[in-house]
């Protein structure tokens, strides 16, 4: 795992989390409402911690690892967590203007944004860490 590649996979992310930033609809349903309200800071710090990681390497890639680890820890308890342990139904009616992969009236299961986020995080998560045991290794 090379820094490009890492970058390449955060960048991704970062340019699928800007679509929550400015909202899609796609036809009459929404791929993402736009949330730039709820999560703007959010995505401005992850927008930061890149640079840092792209500049200032050292501390960067662990302001990333945790960032990620935080974000997708965040993201199962918001979201997956209803899935696994049923309920939710707050979300079934929050979600319901929204592109979805598996529509269930009864069971709150993340719509196709989320679960592409979701992908997407987790695979910048481990590939930030295999940089960095790749990195330590080497050494």
């Amino acid at each position: 795992m090379n820094k490009k590649k890492c970058l390449i996979i955060n960048i991704v992310l970062l340019l699928w989390f800007l679509l929550d930033m400015i909202g899609l609809k796609i036809g009459n349903q929404y791929l993402v409402v736009q949330a730039w309200k709820e999560d703007g800071i959010f995505f401005l710090v992850y927008f930061i911690i890149i640079v840092v990681f792209l500049f200032k390497e050292k501390i960067g890639k662990y302001a990333l690892t945790i960032f990620l680890f935080l974000w997708l820890f965040i993201q199962v308890m918001s979201h997956e967590i209803y899935t696994i342990t049923g309920g939710g139904l707050n979300k079934i009616d929050y979600f319901k203007e929204t592109i979805k992969l598996f529509p269930s009236k009864s069971v709150y299961i993340p719509d196709l944004y989320h679960l592409i986020l979701h992908v997407l995080i987790l695979v910048a998560l481990i590939f930030t860490v295999t940089y960095i045991f790749k990195k330590r290794i080497t050494k």
